[in-house]
């Protein structure tokens, strides 16, 4: 490897650490992900002061397991956070990456070699990417801690009648916050190119939830089923499968599949619109 090839590779690491260390240094990032460890909290605390008991088919998915066992408040809490929670928190965090420099005045510095387009829009990929792992991972360790703290907490029944020990049914945790990082790579993506299409950084991130919104809508309308398996969101609460025995993860290879296929059509896009935009301007 050259020595070129060297410094350019470490500019872009150093370009990704800084990324990093920007985005989990802020307060606006912190009381998002304060935001939603409240969801599971919120969740746990209405059930254990209620005095009403809730029958099957009540409420969100596992709702009714709660009182018997407090890891299934990581997995209530994510079916409720899924729709509009953190796709709020993703849109915020993805609209922000090119209009928020550009509305800052920084976007032409951080364009200065050896780091160049390609590379920031990457790296700003990756910081909303890491941010979508951390917000899942939160609401999933914020709901098994308050879960274990209000309610007892033993073998879990999954969804197929058969009983897993309390540390699978950790492990099955980590693989439904994963599972969900991965379904919202594809929103990652499409504000990203919003991003690139606006200096103001507020009208990127409500216009990212915005198209979320509006494909959720489109999701639940049984004139358009064809539509149905080519919406970003599609898959978003096809996690049952991790909640079964064996364990089938087919959704998974689906759902990671579709947001490929969404990470490089709005990736190109994104380039597209980037490669000429006067940052001089």
């Amino acid at each position: 490897m050259s020595f070129v090839d060297t410094r350019t590779k470490r500019a872009g690491l150093d370009l990704l650490g800084s990324e990093l260390s920007v985005l989990f240094r802020r307060r606006r990032t912190w009381a998002m992900l304060a935001a939603v460890a409240l969801i599971p909290i919120l969740l746990a605390v209405a059930l254990r002061l209620s005095s009403e008991t809730v029958e099957p088919g009540e409420g969100p998915p596992f709702l009714d397991r709660v009182t018997q066992n407090g890891l299934f408040v990581s997995f209530t809490a994510m079916v409720v956070a899924i729709p509009l929670f953190l796709p709020l928190t993703i849109g915020v965090v993805a609209g922000d990456t090119i209009a928020g420099e550009a509305s800052l005045g920084t976007l032409r510095y951080l364009l200065v070699s050896p780091a160049g387009r390609i590379r920031l829009l990457l790296v700003k990929y990756a910081g909303a990417a890491a941010f979508c792992l951390v917000a899942t991972l939160t609401l999933i360790v914020a709901g098994a801690l308050i879960g274990a703290l209000l309610f007892p907490v033993g073998p879990v029944t999954l969804l197929s009648g058969d009983v897993i020990s309390v540390p699978e049914s950790v492990w099955r945790s980590v693989l439904v916050a994963c599972y969900v990082s991965v379904s919202l790579l594809g929103m990652c993506a499409i504000g990203l190119f919003i991003s690139t299409l606006t200096s103001v950084p507020v009208g990127a991130m409500a216009a990212t939830v915005v198209v979320s919104v509006i494909s959720q809508i489109l999701g639940v309308l049984p004139q358009l089923a064809w539509l149905h398996p080519w919406l970003f969101t599609h898959h978003w609460l096809g996690f049952a499968g991790l909640l079964s025995q064996p364990l089938d993860a087919s959704a998974f290879g689906d759902n990671a599949l579709l947001q490929a296929g969404y990470i490089l059509v709005f990736g190109a896009l994104a380039y597209g619109r980037f490669a000429t935009k006067d940052i001089l301007s």
